[in-house]
């Protein structure tokens, strides 16, 4: 099986070279991210390799099936890039890799709330130019305060139990409730969410139900001066509401790894060109807001965990085999 992987970095590359001793597929990397202008590229293989920025539409995934792929294997996750119903007419399936740890990424979302609680960013940059005060740095106790979790899955769990070792009162809002948590968390609905916690983590997919969840009408719901995370799509917070409410306090910070319109932006090195984007430049201005490269589930374990699925993922199609890890056009 030839694999042509689209938008490939070098940590990528690595992890993928050395789990693929076990398979033997001809890898190929390509530097341009998967789009219809791109997808020429992936002429001759069977199979293309997408991450999330990517933008597998009905035209990319049409040009992709003219070059013989046959195979469309995401090395993440989300599938929201991808026009399912597009690949499903044309015979093409759509596999993913639904956990790679859960760990990683509740770890990062722990450690975007202690640098924002207490200024670690900003103390950091202090010092470095000779700086040594602490106006402005104060931050608070987590330990008493409460957070609130929504979504409870894999990493949502992870963090719940993080969070109850730092002595937080942890409240959550979960579609499908686990009972096997219901000592160490607090089920509630979204507005009793909202207004108790001091801290706010999303832990959500993204759907049409849940775009833009956070807009100006649930942050008003929200405690005064609330610290707002988000390691789970871009899509979930409604930026512009966001914005209106760090300039009133409403949002007292807010740690993004991750943003709406973050293609074509997030994963680059922009540091000698001018951002385009007026929005995501207005919350970089902000100095209680942290934002981080949608990075969280950069670390060895996750990175390995990708690409033994996305490989193992291809094995099965290649043996003609049922594929657990294939995604659909959900059911109307």
């Amino acid at each position: 099986m030839r694999i042509a992987f689209f938008d490939a970095h070098r940590y990528e590359q690595e992890a993928f070279r050395a789990h693929n001793e076990a398979y033997g597929f001809d890898l190929v990397y390509l530097e341009p991210r998967l789009t219809a202008l791109t997808a020429g590229l992936a002429q001759g293989f069977d199979v293309a390799c997408s991450f999330v920025n990517d933008r597998v539409d009905a035209a990319a995934l049409k040009r992709l099936h003219e070059g013989g792929v046959r195979l469309v294997a995401l090395r993440s996750a989300g599938y929201n890039h991808v026009d399912l119903s597009a690949a499903a007419s044309l015979g093409m399936s759509v596999v993913r890799v639904p956990e790679y740890s859960p760990h990683a990424v509740a770890e990062h979302a722990v450690a975007l709330v202690l640098t924002l609680n207490r200024k670690i960013h900003r103390a950091h940059a202090r010092v470095r130019e000779g700086n040594f005060s602490l106006e402005g740095l104060v931050g608070f106790d987590l330990h008493g305060k409460t957070a609130g979790l929504v979504g409870l899955g894999r990493i949502g769990s992870c963090l719940a139990r993080i969070l109850g070792g730092f002595g937080m009162t942890v409240l959550a809002h979960d579609a499908r409730p686990d009972e096997r948590l219901a000592g160490e968390v607090h089920y509630v609905d979204l507005p009793e969410l909202y207004r108790r916690s001091h801290v706010i983590s999303l832990h959500v997919p993204l759907t049409p139900a849940t775009h833009h969840m956070v807009d100006a009408t649930a942050i008003a719901q929200m405690r005064r001066g609330v610290m707002l995370v988000n390691t789970g799509r871009g899509a979930l917070v409604d930026a512009r509401a966001l914005i209106e409410a760090l300039k009133t306090g409403q949002v007292g910070s807010a740690a993004l790894d991750v943003y709406e319109e973050e293609e074509g932006v997030f994963f680059r090195d922009l540091s000698d060109r001018v951002l385009q984007d007026d929005v995501l430049a207005r919350l970089l201005t902000f100095p209680n807001v942290l934002v981080t490269s949608h990075q969280a589930f950069l670390t060895e374990e996750a990175i390995g965990n990708i690409a033994e699925t996305t490989l193992a993922n291809v094995a099965a199609f290649a043996r003609g085999e049922p594929l657990a890890n294939e995604v659909r056009v959900p059911p109307s």
